[in-house]
C-alpha cells in the first residue's frame, strides 16, 4: 500500500471516528483546559499530529484505531495542561473558549455515559455531564472514558490499566453509578 493509500484510509478512518474522539477530548480535559481552548482546536491538533505521525500505521480494527487515536488524544491534553501550568495563566481572567460547533455529535457520543432520564437540552445535558465528570475522581474518569466513549472490553482495561477484570467491572460499576447519582443530584 502506497503511502497515499494509508494517508487516504487513515483519514477516512479519523473522520468515522471523529465523534468519539470529540467526546473523549471534552471529558478527559479538565476545566481549565476546556476554559481556554476549544474542543475543536485540541481535536484538530491531535489529528493533525495523527496524519503526520502516520508512516507506521497499520490498521488492526475499530478498536484498537480507537485505542490508538485516544491515548495521542490524551498526550495532547497532558502536553497541554502542561504548558498552561508552566505558563502559570489565570484561567478565571481568560474569555471562555469558543462553544464546540460539533455539539450534537458530541451529545451521540456522550449518549453511551448518559441516561435517558435526563430531561435537559443538548447544550445543558453536555454541560451537566462534564461538569459532573469533573468531580469524579481520576480512576473513574478513565474507566467510563476507556469503557464508554474508546468501547474497550473489561479485560482490555484491566490490561491497560494493570487491574484485574473483576476489579475492572466493579470499578466501572461505581464509576456508572457516581456519574449517575451526580448527574441526577442537578
Amino acid at each position: 500500500m502506497s503511502d497515499g493509500e494509508r494517508r487516504g484510509d487513515l483519514e477516512a478512518l479519523l473522520v468515522e471516528h471523529l465523534p468519539y474522539l470529540r467526546a473523549y477530548v471534552r471529558l478527559r480535559s479538565n476545566r481549565a483546559i476546556r476554559a481556554r481552548e476549544s474542543g475543536t482546536d485540541l481535536v484538530q491538533s491531535v489529528c493533525r499530529e495523527v496524519l503526520q505521525g502516520s508512516s507506521g500505521f497499520e490498521y488492526r480494527g475499530d478498536g484498537a484505531f480507537r485505542r490508538w487515536l485516544c491515548t495521542a488524544a490524551l498526550r495532547k491534553i497532558v502536553e497541554r495542561d502542561r504548558a498552561m501550568k508552566t505558563q502559570k495563566r489565570d484561567v478565571r481572567r481568560e474569555q471562555v473558549a469558543a462553544t464546540d460547533t460539533a455539539q450534537g455529535a458530541l451529545l451521540d457520543a456522550y449518549a453511551t455515559v448518559s441516561t435517558p432520564s435526563v430531561v435537559l437540552s443538548r447544550r445543558e445535558n453536555i454541560e451537566a455531564l462534564e461538569v459532573a465528570f469533573d468531580q469524579l475522581p481520576e480512576e473513574h474518569r478513565e474507566v467510563i472514558s476507556l469503557a464508554k466513549i474508546v468501547g474497550l472490553s473489561h479485560a482490555e482495561i484491566a490490561e491497560q490499566t494493570g487491574r484485574s477484570e473483576a476489579a475492572t467491572r466493579q470499578l466501572l460499576r461505581r464509576a456508572l453509578v457516581k456519574l449517575r447519582l451526580l448527574l441526577d443530584r442537578d
